[in-house]
């Protein structure tokens, strides 16, 4: 029923609908369109008015913060450090002891600090956060990526595009004799409990070149598809770059509903991207419904249950009539006697098919929506009690008091 979403035009389109803004759907679908479905998108706030893209140097990992208590945005639960000293080692710590010369020397010259390795744990953690809440230091701890061999080739990347130096015993070091020297830097890092992103890092250009060089010329070599398979996405990492587009406005209320919605609306077009577009309106639930429903051969319990998705996936239709001032039976009844993906537009008050008229939903925005419904509901048949607040202009007489 989906159906792929193909070239700049169309990116646009769904990125228009979702932003509800021509201006930010064109840049969304843009910024799209040059990094990719997987590449690295950062919104930041802007001095002026006006919307802005940069293309920086940048690298994502599959580890984020190691506990909540780093976060900056509790909203949106994801940590930011803006120009942070990075220290990488392959080491797991977890005695203060074996940060605290570096923390030292570090006093002298910033309190942002990322501590990157196999793990961060105990005292080490526990003082840390407790810097962190007090506001003695800005830091932020990571679980280095990958595992074994494959975890410290990783951490060389790292190094390089940061322009740092690991630390490991590996080497004949250890964390007591790091120097501010071997810690990389980079112009930004975010992280959530799942990824963290580094921008514009301050390896040497060359070096990172070589290294990419290197990790080709590796992945050419092997036998095995495997290998080959992490060495390209090792040079994808290094190679990839990061799009920061900024969002300006005049007041700060206008600033923080823009950054949302952009935000919002970069998401969806991803999940577009992703798993494509259905007709939307609810044409797409209905037309699911329709297959479910003519399909089955249920009874019992069983035909109880389809008959209530089949109910429920109608009442998008209902109430976009009901909202346009229509009759929700009738236009439900008018979509009913179409195919595919003919539907009704609202906003014009008329028939047609709806991935020409532009109107779409993303599969996958569609999908999990149904999904989470259901789940809901199947929570609350299967709960004996629900406890809620009581509003007291509603209570019984009895109540009042």
């Amino acid at each position: 029923m989906s159906k792929p979403v193909e070239g700049t035009e169309q990116i646009i389109q769904i990125a228009n609908l979702a932003a509800h803004d021509l201006e930010m759907g064109t840049l969304i679908g843009e910024v799209l369109e040059k990094v990719g479905r997987q590449g690295i998108v950062t919104v930041e706030e802007s001095q002026g008015l006006d919307y802005d893209v940069d293309y920086v140097e940048g690298m994502e990992i599959d580890r984020g913060y190691i506990s909540p208590r780093f976060v900056t945005n509790q909203e949106k639960m994801v940590a930011e450090i803006e120009n942070p000293y990075i220290l990488i080692t392959s080491e797991k710590i977890s005695a203060i002891s074996d940060l605290l010369p570096l923390l030292e020397k570090l006093n002298a010259v910033s309190k942002d600090l990322v501590v990157i390795g196999e793990d961060v744990d105990g005292e080490a953690l526990a003082t840390l956060v407790v810097n962190k809440i007090k506001g003695n230091l800005n830091c932020l701890a990571i679980k280095a990526p990958g595992f074994g061999d494959r975890r410290k080739a990783i951490l060389d990347d790292m190094a390089i595009l940061l322009g740092a130096t690991v630390i490991s015993k590996d080497i004949g070091r250890n964390l007591e004799s790091a120097e501010i020297s071997d810690l990389g830097r980079c112009r930004r890092v975010i992280t959530n409990k799942d990824d963290t992103v580094f921008v514009e890092g301050v390896g040497d250009a060359a070096a990172i070149e070589s290294r990419i060089n290197q990790l080709r010329a590796q992945a050419e070599e092997t036998t095995s598809s495997y290998d080959r398979e992490k060495l390209e996405e090792r040079a994808a990492k290094l190679s990839g770059g990061v799009s920061v587009m900024k969002v300006g406005a005049a007041t700060e209320g206008e600033l923080r509903e823009k950054k949302e919605r952009l935000q919002d609306a970069l998401s969806a077009t991803r999940a577009a991207m992703e798993e494509g577009i259905v007709a939307g309106g609810g044409t797409s639930l209905l037309r699911a419904s329709q297959k479910v429903a003519g399909n089955l051969q249920a009874s019992g319990d069983e035909r109880t249950g389809i008959q209530i998705v089949v109910s429920a996936v109608e009442a998008p239709i209902r109430m976009i009539a009901d909202n346009a001032g229509l009759s929700g039976e009738v236009i439900l009844d008018g979509v009913k006697k179409g195919e595919g993906d003919w539907g009704f537009d609202a906003e014009a008050e008329r028939f047609g098919n709806m991935i020409e008229m532009g109107i779409v939903d993303p599969a996958k925005v569609t999908r999990s929506a149904l999904e989470s419904a259901a789940s809901v509901a199947a929570m609350v048949l299967t709960t004996e009690t629900l406890i809620t607040e009581l509003n007291p202009m509603k209570l019984p007489a009895p109540y009042d008091d």
